[in-house]
């Protein structure tokens, strides 16, 4: 354990509290030696898991055996899921598109095809999944393979036509080859097409039925290397599919038809059927459709196939939704899906291609859901999902991670959440669970809460790596519903999403929430397990303005009336207040809006339900023709009843127990006479254009999103990227984003990171606005001669200054609801450089001190009930259990910004550690977390660096350049939270989890889940009696004397090279040492003979030119021939 002895520092820019500095007191070394805990061993980043729907999905596969079900998406990903709770999330290097997923059937493998003409085979026999080997074609691109069951042959078909075999188990290629000419011969005048569809004969693994785009058919006798039967359709072909007794199959085409044909009939097909055709009476072709995606062909023992097809709808239906269809003997079910069909799956009980399917469920994978039809049920209704998709219902726009919160709170919000289910989902057990959960000892509740663009906020169990969802709230239900767009108010300052959240506080003790919308509204909640009915919801109107034209400097006594003047505020309950503002002021004659808020909340009585239940709702209102500013910082606290919130204006502070506004002030003048800032006077009049450098996002858009400064410029500008697909023109560019830690002076910043943001006079131009961007309430010592702890909030704002406003609250009870509480602003404390992100306070033993907070009671008990009786009690600021005498009762205060982070001893106010994060670049997010050694900074850069830094002494401890700043959502979405975790919204869908510490990591293997359990393959369908003896049942094939080297012999090796995959090195990590060197000797034979084959290799390369010239000939030969007749030869 080290010590450490602070340094006698004098910071020019901690003492501004005073107009002239006075000599600082320098304390003696010895009062500081505080021991510090943490060393740099503690800490390791790694990923944890990845949760939510796969964003962009682009292909999917189900092992019938293991039950475990892998989706493929755009980028390269690949997400496995088995039973509620076993998922694993992989990547590709490459990072191209899955096209394209085969299981090797109970064997713990998985192949993959890119877009990129890859093959990869997945090891699934560990945790962490990875691939074995990789088979890269240069000539040919990959348009579909097939892996026929318990077999190691795999079948690629490619763009040109032609079919080549991998042996999975060593990933080299067969000599044996179907090329298309062969394949097609003299049947078609043109070329085929690429292949869309490989598979075998369910009766004769010897017959091999290929598919051409074109709408050729071929049935390719393997054994002799000839087709047997070629079917023509003059349609192209999407997909086909065998009935099990290998005598049919069935093609789905591209103008909305299914054509049935009989193997050995190619001369037309055995059935026609148009399932969402119009038949007209004449006899005629039905209309042609939408082509039919995907078909597939089940059988029943007891009663008619299943017939499951995606696409075909007609064309005249406009605006339908994309439709599943089931067809069942005479019966046709149309299933509407919410998104386009990007793939589905029939499950079956059998894994046995010439079995009776039997299929109960049909998994379909939708562009941003996944859903799963129980077939064996009237009506096919769908399964409850299990699995964490839901995260993007609506887009997700701030999110908060608390890990150790109290126990009871997860039980708490999972019963009131258990009521919000749907109703009418299948009986039966979801069919995906494969896997088994991991072995973790982990323990702690931590809870993830996700606020969204429809005003919703989610609350999600995130204990032990896990993820499902506890609570859903609706604040949009406290405002009026616009029915449509003549109807709505033109006082909203944002075009979509009136109700989108932009900040959230939450106090786990309490239970209470406070949210901040876009609207520039503020709600405030409570938790209550019983239902009530409000009549009247309470609406306090605030008005935050920016006006110097007749500042006063502060006198001590101004502040300490509970409402400020008049025309800040109107402290009514809703009754009286908004009414009279909406028709005097909207509708005054010069049309100027004033005093009227941007959302209108309902009148009529509100039915809440057991969970957050609406207490006060804060709105800023419109001055003068000139919009609220969006609320940039929120804080509550439930143990002094107070939320106060900031913006670009100024802050206010609310007591919502008494539902007053006690304090309402614009920065300027939370300074008073010792402003630093040498501002202009402005009148909000004098310009219409909102503050912060934020212009139409129709002027000069390009720009603004190159510019990758600080986070204000780039969150606000990418806002409607990532929330709303972007590009839109919109009224102003203030669609959301003003996150806590932003700062709002945009204007001419340049095209570098590397700009620095001093807070000095001169960088303050005459328009810059000075946010308010964190909050931290305390009790601490606000001045230097205090010898007494006393209730403070302190306010950090853009420009790097940290003011202290003193709290007078009255006695606890009924005195609290009756007595005013005193607010009043009590000067500068420090200065740094940047916006200020992030305050925390630390004892005299360097312990944590959270702010103080009261625990939990239910609002609603009746008068005389026993949960009445239980004192509301505030949760005690923790004491140190040294002798507070000998400390001299020190305390001190952690402030973080976007470049420095300082540590200040209180009362002295003595700077007394300093620590520059980053010159170059800037701090997204900052926390002061708690780890099990103890507690620590942690910050996420811009430039993609994570960092933690030891407490007091801000010793760097991790620096992992970890991700680089690619998206603004994860600059939105981070948060560090307590014993290590950290996440962010990897994708509009997912969500990332990492830890940065080593314990976590290491015993992270533990707490993963398996996804290969050992099961016994069922048995193979019996023959039966009359089948063995006359033939007819199934007919296996010797492939590996058809496609092994002796039969076929050699692929050319520039046709695909083989990669290596370092799956294969992990698989081996527990090898002896011995091995090394038995594989060095064997490296070496390996290269002598590699050596020998590249000179047979340059011979074969040269006789494939010759075979290669020789077959354009012999097709040219073929063309000028093909029409002739026989007697014109």
């Amino acid at each position: 354990m080290k010590k450490f002895n602070i340094r006698k520092v004098l910071d020019g820019l901690t003492a501004v509290s005073s107009p002239s500095p006075s000599p600082q007191t320098v304390a003696k070394e010895n009062d500081f030696i505080i021991p510090e805990t943490l060393q740099s061993e503690h800490f390791q980043l790694c990923k944890t898991v990845r949760h939510g729907f796969p964003y962009q999905p682009s292909s999917m596969a189900f092992d019938p055996v293991q039950k475990i079900l892998a989706i493929g998406t755009q980028s390269g990903a690949l997400r496995l899921f088995g039973r509620p709770g076993v998922e694993c999330y992989c990547q590709h290097e490459s990072g191209a598109a899955v096209i394209q997923l085969q299981f090797l059937i109970n064997e713990g493998a998985l192949v993959s095809a890119l877009a990129d003409d890859s093959i990869h085979l997945w090891n699934l026999r560990q945790k962490r999944p990875a691939v074995l080997h990789s088979l890269k074609f240069n000539r040919e691109r990959i348009t579909f393979c097939h892996l026929p069951f318990q077999s190691k042959w795999l079948y690629v078909g490619t763009e040109r036509g032609n079919i080549h075999i991998v042996n999975v188990e060593s990933f080299t290629l067969s000599g044996y080859t179907i090329m298309w000419n062969k394949a097609i011969e003299l049947s078609s005048k043109a070329h085929p097409g690429p292949v869309v569809h490989i598979s075998d004969n369910p009766m004769d693994e010897g017959k091999l039925i290929i598919g051409f785009e074109s709408g050729i058919v071929v049935l390719w006798d393997l054994k002799s290397k000839k087709a047997d039967y070629r079917y023509t359709y003059d349609e192209a072909i999407h997909s086909v599919a065998w009935h099990h007794e290998g005598k049919q199959f069935i093609c789905s085409h591209s103008d909305g038809t299914l054509t049935i044909w009989n193997i050995k009939s190619p001369a037309k097909p055995a059935q026609t059927i148009t399932p969402h055709g119009k038949q007209p009476k004449d006899g005629k072709k039905p209309e042609p459709c939408k082509p039919i995606l995907k078909v597939e062909y089940k059988t029943t023992r007891a009663g008619d196939p299943y017939m499951i097809l995606s696409g075909g709808l007609s064309y005249d239906t406009v605006g339908r939704r994309p439709c599943l269809t089931v067809m069942h003997g005479k019966s046709t079910a149309v299933l509407e899906m919410d998104y386009p069909i990007v793939d589905f799956l029939t499950l079956c009980e059998t894994p046995y291609p010439n079995d009776f399917q039997e299929p109960y469920a049909v998994v379909v994978l939708l562009e941003k859901d996944l859903v799963v039809i129980d077939l064996a049920q009237n009506g096919y209704p769908i399964f409850e999902n299990p699995y964490p998709l839901t995260i993007h219902e609506s887009p997700v726009t701030c999110c908060e991670y608390v890990a150790d919160c109290p126990v009871d709170l997860i039980p708490a919000l999972y019963s009131v959440g258990s009521r919000q289910k749907r109703q009418g989902y299948s009986k039966k057990e979801w069919p995906i669970s494969g896997g088994n959960w991991g072995q973790g000892t982990q323990s702690y509740p931590e809870i993830i809460i996700t606020g969204h663009a429809d005003g919703s906020v989610k609350f999600w169990d995130a204990s032990a790596i896990m993820l499902q969802v506890l609570y859903k709230l609706k604040t949009a239900k406290v405002f009026e519903k616009t029915r449509s767009k003549e109807e709505k108010p033109n006082t909203e300052i944002v075009d979509e999403d009136p109700f989108a959240i932009q900040l959230m506080s939450w106090c786990p003790d309490s239970r209470m929430l406070c949210v901040a919308g876009v609207s520039a509204h503020v709600i405030i909640y409570r938790f209550s397990k019983q239902e009530i009915t409000t009549e009247v919801v309470q609406l306090l109107e605030v008005r935050l303005q920016y006006e110097l034209n007749d500042l006063e400097s502060p006198e001590g006594g101004g502040y300490q009336t509970p409402a400020p003047p008049t025309p800040s505020t109107s402290p009514s309950p809703q009754t009286s207040g908004p009414q009279t503002h909406h028709s005097t002021s909207s509708n005054s004659s010069d049309g100027i809006r004033d005093n009227v808020p941007c959302l209108k909340v309902r009148n009529s009585p509100l039915k809440q339900s057991p969970g957050y239940q609406v207490e006060l709702v804060v709105q800023l209102v419109w001055v003068s023709g000139e919009p609220p500013q969006q609320i940039s910082s929120l804080a509550i606290n439930s143990s002094y009843g107070l939320v106060v919130f900031g913006n670009t204006n100024g802050l206010a502070v609310v007591d919502y127990l008494q539902k007053t506004v006690l304090l309402n002030l614009s920065t300027v003048e939370l300074y008073g006479s010792n402003d630093p800032y040498q501002r202009q006077p402005r009148s909000p009049r004098k310009s219409r254009q909102p503050s912060g450098g934020l212009c139409d996002i129709n002027e000069g858009s390009a720009t603004s999103e190159d510019r990758c400064k600080s986070p204000t410029s780039v969150l606000m500008s990418n806002h409607q990227q990532f929330y709303n697909g972007g590009g839109r023109g919109a009224k102003m560019s203030r669609k959301l984003s003003l996150p806590t830690e932003l700062k709002p002076d945009l204007d001419n910043r340049d095209n570098s990171f590397s700009r620095s943001r001093s807070s000095s006079v001169t960088s303050i131009d005459k328009e810059a606005r000075e946010a308010i961007t964190s909050f931290y309430f305390c009790e601490t010592y606000t001045r230097k001669t205090d010898s007494t702890l006393t209730p403070a909030l302190w306010v950090g704002t853009s420009l790097g200054t940290v003011l202290s406003i003193s709290l007078s609250m009255p006695p606890a009870g009924e005195q609290r609801l009756l007595q005013p509480v005193i607010v009043s602003p009590s000067g500068t404390l420090i200065r740094l450089k940047g916006s200020i992100l992030r305050m925390a306070f630390l004892d005299a033993t360097g312990s944590f001190l959270p702010p103080p907070s009261e625990l939990w009671y239910e609002p609603n008990a009746p008068a005389n009930g026993e949960e009445r009786e239980r004192v509301r009690k505030r949760r005690p600021v923790s004491v140190s259990p040294s002798t507070s005498q000998e400390l001299n009762e020190h305390q001190y205060a952690v402030v973080c910004s976007e470049k420095q982070a300082k540590v200040i001893a209180l009362p002295s106010q003595t700077c007394i550690f300093k620590h520059n994060i980053t010159e170059t670049s800037f701090v997204l997010r900052t926390d002061v977390v708690q780890t099990v050694p103890g507690i620590c900074v942690a910050c996420f850069c811009a430039n993609g660096h994570i960092m933690t830094l030891s407490l007091p002494g801000l010793r760097p401890l991790l620096d992992v350049n970890y991700l680089p700043l690619t998206d603004m959502r994860i600059a939105r979405t981070f948060c560090f939270t307590n014993l290590g975790q950290a996440m962010y919204l990897t994708s509009p869908t997912e969500i990332q989890r990492i830890t940065y510490s080593q314990d976590v990591c290491e015993n992270l293997q533990e707490m993963l889940g398996e996804l290969f359990t050992p099961v016994e393959t069922p048995e193979a369908p019996n023959r039966g009696f009359f089948k063995g003896l006359f033939g007819g049942g199934a007919q296996s094939l010797d492939r590996e004397e058809l496609f092994g080297e002796t039969g076929a012999g050699k692929a050319s090796r520039s046709l695909a090279q083989h990669i290596p995959g370092p799956g294969g090195i992990e698989g081996m990590k527990g090898a002896a040492s011995g091995i090394v060197g038995d594989l060095a000797r064997a490296r070496i034979a390996l290269d002598e003979r590699g050596q020998k084959l590249s000179e047979v290799e340059e011979r074969t390369a040269a006789m494939m030119a010759s075979a290669d010239s020789f077959s354009k000939h012999a097709h040219e030969m073929m063309l000028k021939c093909k029409d002739k007749k026989w007697y014109q030869f």
